[in-house]
Formats: structure tokens, C-alpha cells, sequence
């Protein structure tokens, strides 16, 4: 099987599946929580689409890393986060709701964010190498629309008229999507393990500085902004976790260039690194028993 076929069709195909099963997930009020919630989740907004791609910019910069692993780690800063920062969540025991709601709009928004920051990279960092790498911004949204938002609104519709199948089938699809991404993943980085075995060492330091950074920045914004520490544990997830399986599919399909995916796979290896810590750390905490937490940080009245 050659690695066009892989990288073209398959890759692709596993994430259409996840944003799909993701999608039978989500209902409209995931999407409108932002509207009586604001602060919380304009926060986590902020950090996941501003903050995070300029602190990517700056450790490129920085480390003076080469244009190629430089744009790959743009490609990383400006993807959303994914399914997996719903459940380390919910394992850490954050806000679920808000965590969902930022993955949620994030995935919608980056469909434009993505193309125009992801331009600039390309400009700023491929002229250097005296060969310009171009995007076409609107084949390159068309693509992300396809792959991603389409899947999502069609698991929506099915959650809509079908809630006891989207029940049902979100285990099942969540493994079959893994296991196809994994099997795809994993064909891909062995046609190519010589170059990424070189070039992790060149950029692991800073994929950690990263995403070590962006959980830090994400609990104190949140915490400065004196939102409850449910809250700020979502938003320090959602900041941190990334949608690997995207950054790999814009370097990888879109872009054509699989070194330009080496730093997703030194990121995602730290990102459940760390996440795992959270979990550990956080997972066995006990719940605090008093007043319930609105999304942004202020505590409901409860009746005796």
C-alpha cells in the first residue's frame, strides 16, 4: 500500500470518522452556551486561538528551528482540540460541558484560522529556505470543511432524530476510528522512521516547552480571571491538548510533507505525557460538595 494511498484516502477517512462520532455527541446547546456563559469560555477561546499560535511562533522563532519543523509546529499551534481533551476532562474531573463547548466551537472556528495564520507561516518560515511553500487558502478551507465540519454536522442531525443509536454507536465508532488512525499512523511514520527518529531530537524540547506553557498559561488566565477550579482545569486541558489527528492530516494531505508532521508526533507523546499526569493527580481529588458551578465561575443560588 503506498503512502499516497495512506496519506490521501485513509488518513482523511479516520478523521472524518471521529469528527463524525464526535459530531453524534454534540447537541445545538453546545454551541450556545457562549451566549450565557461568556467569560469561561472566551478565556478558553483566547488561549486556544490566539495564545497558543503565538507561542508556537515564538519558541520557532526562538529556537531558530528549520522552516519545515518551524510550519509544523504552527500547523500544531492552530489545530483545535479533539475528543481526547473531553475525556481527560471528565477524568480530571473539570467541566465537561465547558470542555465539549470549546472543542465544539474551536472546531468550527479553525476552519478559517487555520488557512490565514497558517499562510502567514508558510510565508514567514518557507521563504527562508528559498523555496516558498504555498497554501490555497480556499481549497485548503474547502478540504478542513470536508473532512471536518461536514462529519461533525452529520453526526449533530443523527443525534437529533436518533439519541438512543448516537448512544449506542458512540463506543463503537470512537474504537473503530482509533484503530484506523492508529493503524494508518503507525504506516506512516515506519515508511519514514529514519527521518522522523532524526529530526524528533531536533524538535522534542520544544513540543514540551509548548505544551507545558500553554496548560500553564490556560489555569493562570483562568484563575486571574477568578473563574472555579473546575473551570480552570478544562480550559488548562483544552489548551494543552491538542487535535492531533488533524495537524497530522493538514501536514501530511493537505500539505504533502510528512517531516512537517514530526513535531504533532513528538506533541501528541508529551501531550498524553502530561495529560496523564493531570489525570493521576487531579482523578482522585474529591469533588467539592458545595454550591454547583455555573461556566463562568459564579455559584447558583440553591434552595433549602
Amino acid at each position: 500500500m503506498s503512502i499516497t494511498l495512506l496519506t490521501q484516502v485513509f488518513l482523511p477517512l479516520s478523521l472524518a470518522i471521529i469528527m463524525l462520532g464526535m459530531g453524534m455527541t454534540l447537541v445545538p446547546a453546545d454551541f450556545t452556551r457562549i451566549v450565557k456563559y461568556p467569560k469561561a469560555i472566551l478565556i478558553g477561546l483566547t488561549n486556544q486561538l490566539i495564545f497558543l499560535p503565538i507561542l508556537g511562533f515564538l519558541l520557532a522563532v526562538v529556537f531558530q528551528l528549520e522552516p519545515i519543523l518551524a510550519i509544523g509546529i504552527m500547523i500544531l499551534a492552530v489545530s483545535p482540540g479533539g475528543p481526547t481533551s473531553n475525556l481527560i476532562t471528565q477524568v480530571c474531573k473539570g467541566n465537561i460541558a465547558l470542555s465539549v463547548t470549546l472543542t465544539a466551537i474551536t472546531s468550527f472556528i479553525t476552519i478559517i484560522t487555520i488557512p490565514l495564520i497558517l499562510s502567514f507561516a508558510l510565508d514567514y518560515f518557507g521563504s527562508g529556505n528559498g523555496t516558498p511553500i504555498e497554501m490555497p487558502v480556499l481549497s485548503t478551507i474547502l478540504q478542513i470543511t470536508v473532512i471536518t465540519v461536514i462529519p461533525i454536522s452529520i453526526g449533530m442531525i443523527i443525534r437529533r432524530f436518533r439519541p438512543g443509536f448516537s448512544d449506542r454507536m458512540e463506543r463503537p465508532m470512537r474504537i473503530a476510528s482509533t484503530v484506523i488512525f492508529i493503524l494508518v499512523f503507525i504506516a506512516v511514520v515506519a515508511a519514514n522512521f529514519s527521518m522522523i527518529g532524526d529530526s524528533m531530537k531536533r524538535v522534542g524540547l520544544v513540543t514540551l516547552l509548548l505544551n507545558i506553557a500553554t496548560m500553564g498559561l490556560g489555569y493562570l488566565t483562568a484563575r486571574l480571571f477568578r473563574l472555579k477550579l473546575k473551570n480552570a482545569i478544562s480550559i488548562t486541558i483544552e489548551s494543552g491538548i491538542q487535535n492531533g489527528t488533524l495537524a497530522f492530516v493538514i501536514a501530511t494531505t493537505i500539505l504533502l510533507n510528512i517531516e512537517m508532521a514530526i513535531p504533532t508526533v513528538a506533541y501528541s507523546i508529551w501531550m498524553f505525557v502530561t495529560g496523564g499526569v493531570l489525570m493521576w493527580q487531579l482523578g482522585k481529588r474529591e469533588l467539592e460538595t458545595s454550591e454547583p458551578e455555573l461556566m463562568d465561575g459564579s455559584a447558583v443560588e440553591v434552595s433549602s
